[in-house]
């Protein structure tokens, strides 16, 4: 297994593609328009090419690795648990950087192919079950709880924040539950600020909390990291 490089897209190529000729794509048939412009910021996104050449499963494995390389989350031998891991980006460098000596556990309500040095399973985090199940597939307390989870959006800005915020609260009181003192916590929210319900918590049981925007984060997403550092009970 390769070691995770935080290198990520070659330098002086920027996220909008601006020294290179942007890829068009003539309109399919039966393809909607935010089909259209999905597909074609795909084929321009430096951070797509970057993760097929450096054989990632997706462009979210860059994010991990600019979080972890300023935060120092991932340790050798760390035992790490991966909400909403597929297609695999995350789990793909958290087994990397914490080594055969360590344990990554993921779950997601998709099923993605195989890893090595992961343990994953289709599951539903939300469901009454799935805690229990990942303790068990952990088989101990944990030294990192990630989660990159997202609920499908509605198009409806304070719908979503809502959703998202409820999966970012689950995700939390998980990592409460099971992390060794001293771990940490990632979890994907929103911009425009994290509701107290889920930063009094942070605060309560973490000695630092941040915010993080990896530069690998599309400019025009709200989408935001939280940091939780130095659990304690």
């Amino acid at each position: 297994m390769t070691a995770a490089r935080s290198g990520g897209p070659q330098k002086g190529v920027s996220g909008r593609g601006a020294r290179e000729l942007r890829k068009r794509v003539k309109t399919a048939k039966g393809r909607t328009t935010s089909q259209q412009k999905w597909l074609e910021r795909q084929l321009n996104d430096p951070y797509v090419a970057a993760a097929k050449r450096e054989g990632y499963r997706s462009r979210a494995a860059f994010k991990l690795i600019e979080v972890d390389d300023k935060h120092k989350l991932l340790k050798r031998g760390a035992r790490v648990v991966d909400l909403g891991a597929a297609p695999g980006g995350w789990s793909q460098i958290a087994a990397q950087r914490v080594g055969p000596s360590g344990l990554v556990v993921g779950i997601d309500i998709l099923d993605m192919p195989p890893l090595p040095g992961v343990t994953f399973a289709v599951q539903d985090f939300m469901a009454d079950n799935a805690p229990a199940k990942l303790q068990e597939m952990a088989g101990g307390p944990v030294d990192l709880v990630m989660s990159d989870m997202a609920p499908n959006t509605t198009g409806h800005r304070e719908t979503d924040h809502l959703r998202i915020l409820a999966m970012a609260e689950a995700a939390l009181a998980f990592a409460i539950e099971v992390l060794k003192p001293g771990g940490a916590f990632l979890c994907k929210v929103r911009q425009g600020g994290s509701e107290k319900s889920l930063l009094e918590p942070l605060k309560k049981h973490f000695a630092k909390v941040a915010h993080v925007k990896p530069p690998s984060s599309r400019a025009d997403s709200t989408e935001m990291y939280v940091v939780g550092l130095g659990f304690r009970r």
